[in-house]
């Protein structure tokens, strides 16, 4: 026959567009998300940027900043995470994105107009409120967008999100401090995110749970919180793998929270200058680790997830030893050597991490899985790392006065704590293909 067609009765050339329009789409779904991560990561950024300048303007203590930059956004951020993740499991991710996109800018412009230590706290608050609901949305989006093998490559491209918003945090938001102040940077970042809201509302759909797993089956309705909590912590890899996320985050972002201080403090540079050091390494070196890290696991080679685990544990044991050299030496040049090492370490774990567990996972609890590891790596990031860094630093501190030394004691107690992350990774690898069988629903 002249015009064969599909079994659909499709025509071949129909269907070839129709898959071309399906891959556009699925892509461009995936920078608008990746954009807003973005966002996400360079309110962090910026705000350790410009930390020393907030705290010498409020006259703060280190363990005062760390309270005022890291725990009053992450204590509202973990507890409204895992709620809203669940109301992510029930209505549309779309809106809860573009909803909490738009709070957060909104208070990120609030947080530079702050005039007093309980102005900015209260903006801090209502930023960690709004970023709770970024992710968990975003990421169970992505997995009805994409297929499980395409999975961790695709969380991985979401992944580059980090990198250019680390890079915008810390390099053109401390080229903005340097020439208006630190409170421009807050303003000059907060804007974007509200236009970026709106584009979301008017181009993108919301995605039917389930449709691209194996199968196509029907998704059971969301399970009640406790109940997904429940199987969650009973699933030993899953919680391994979670848990090597928690302590990757602890160890990585933990001690890049205080670098930036530490560089101004060290080598007496402004925000700007440490922020033209570490700008680069976030972008460049950062998005080479993530695009060489999502084109590994697209491999054929990288098909059976504990090979992902096992080089997770890898690459993580062994750059935990440049980033105790980091703070160790007192040459800016072998400094800055280790942190072109240590920062595409913090990266390439991102995508892995957050692909295999929606492929251990449930669909009906994937914002949920995705919220409790936020929660887990945002508590050890947010609020143990900087304030467990600020106390000592404070205690040691000669006088009482934190500087440069009591700092780099602090910095070199938390960096050997990725040998513990790595071990995590290691022991997932011994229940993942079961728990893997048991979420798409082929385990006997």
């Amino acid at each position: 026959m002249q015009e064969a067609q599909t079994l659909s009765g499709a025509t071949p050339a129909a269907a070839d567009q129709a898959a071309s329009v399906s891959t556009a789409r699925q892509w461009y779904v995936l920078v608008v998300l990746a954009l807003v991560y973005a966002m996400n990561i360079a309110d962090r950024y910026v705000i350790t940027t410009v930390m020393e300048s907030i705290r010498i303007d409020l006259k703060l203590s280190d363990s005062g900043v760390a309270l005022l930059t890291g725990v009053a956004l992450a204590l509202f951020y973990v507890t409204i995470g895992i709620p809203v993740s669940a109301l992510a499991d029930r209505f549309s991710r779309r809106n809860i994105i573009a909803g909490a996109l738009s709070l957060w800018s909104l208070l990120t412009v609030l947080t530079g107009l702050s005039a007093t230590f309980t102005q900015m706290l209260l903006a801090r608050i209502g930023v960690g409120i709004g970023e709770s609901g970024g992710t968990p949305p975003s990421t169970s989006m992505l997995a009805d967008t994409f297929r499980p093998a395409q999975r961790p490559a695709a969380l991985t491209v979401y992944a580059l999100g980090s990198c250019l918003g680390a890079w915008i945090g810390a390099d053109l938001a401390g080229q903005v401090a340097d020439l208006y102040g630190w409170r421009k940077a807050f303003i000059a970042l907060g804007i974007p995110g509200i236009v970026l809201a709106v584009l979301i509302l008017l181009t993108v759909r919301e995605p039917r749970r389930g449709a691209m797993d194996q199968g196509a089956r029907a998704v059971p309705p969301p399970l009640p919180l406790a109940q997904s909590l429940g199987f969650l912590i009973r699933q030993p890899a899953t919680m391994h793998l979670m848990m090597g996320g928690a302590v990757t985050a602890l160890w990585g972002w933990g001690l890049m929270w205080w670098t930036p201080t530490y560089l101004q403090r060290a080598y007496h540079l402004t925000a700007g200058e440490a922020g033209e050091i570490l700008g680069p390494m976030h972008l460049i070196a950062g998005s080479l680790a993530t695009v060489l890290t999502a084109v590994l696991m697209a491999s054929k080679a990288m098909a059976d997830p504990r090979r992902v685990l096992v080089l997770m544990a890898v690459v993580v044991a062994l750059i935990t030893v440049p980033s105790f050299f980091i703070y160790w030496t007192a040459d800016l040049g072998v400094a800055k050597l280790c942190l072109w090492l240590f920062v595409p370490a913090m990266y390439f774990y991102i995508g892995p991490s957050f692909g295999l567990l929606q492929n251990i996972v449930p669909a009906q609890m994937r914002a949920t899985a995705c919220a409790l590891t936020l929660l887990m790596a945002n508590i050890a990031n947010l609020v143990i790392a900087p304030q467990f860094v600020g106390l000592v630093s404070d205690h040691v501190a000669t006088g009482g006065v934190a500087d440069a030394a009591s700092l780099r004691f602090a910095l070199l107690l938390l960096a050997p704590t990725g040998l513990w992350a790595a071990y995590h990774y290691w022991a997932a690898t011994r229940n993942i293909l079961a728990e893997q069988r048991r979420a798409e629903g082929l385990a006997d």
